[in-house]
């Protein structure tokens, strides 16, 4: 089991917890941001958060090879469905340093985003994170 997965399914995980399997120059692609989210301290906030804004489960776990490893995690937001699809490479020492992450059904996404936008550090998430300079909120 990936040591991600182990942090998540053992229940709310703190920033530090997250950043203890994260390499310090890890990078985080996500359909939320709009562009890649990079550096442990940042990511680790974004892990922290997102396990509580929704409930459910890994329902499968892939390696793909030694270094990466593929997941699925279905579940619910506001009880209604939601389900991502992960790819998360390790380093030699077995630290994560990229997790790219997609969501379905959009939908879902959206209520997700707007969680996580209220919820979310903001100095570590400045606004043209979130969106195109012409839509910033």
């Amino acid at each position: 089991m990936h040591p991600l997965r182990r942090l998540r399914e053992a229940g709310s995980a703190s920033v530090d917890q997250y950043a203890a399997l994260l390499a310090e120059n890890v990078v985080f692609h996500s359909p939320i941001f709009l562009k890649a989210v990079e550096g442990r301290n940042n990511v680790a906030a974004i892990f922290a958060v997102s396990g509580s804004l929704r409930e459910g489960r890994y329902v499968a776990e892939s390696e793909l090879d030694d270094r990466t490893t593929f997941l699925r995690w279905q579940g619910t937001i506001d009880g209604h469905e939601f389900e991502s699809f992960e790819v998360i490479v390790d380093d030699d020492q077995g630290l994560i340093v990229e997790r790219t992450i997609a969501y379905r059904p959009y939908p879902a996404l959206k209520l997700f985003r707007d969680k996580a936008y209220q919820a979310g550090p903001a100095d570590a998430f400045p606004a043209e994170m979130w969106d195109y300079p012409e839509n910033i909120r």
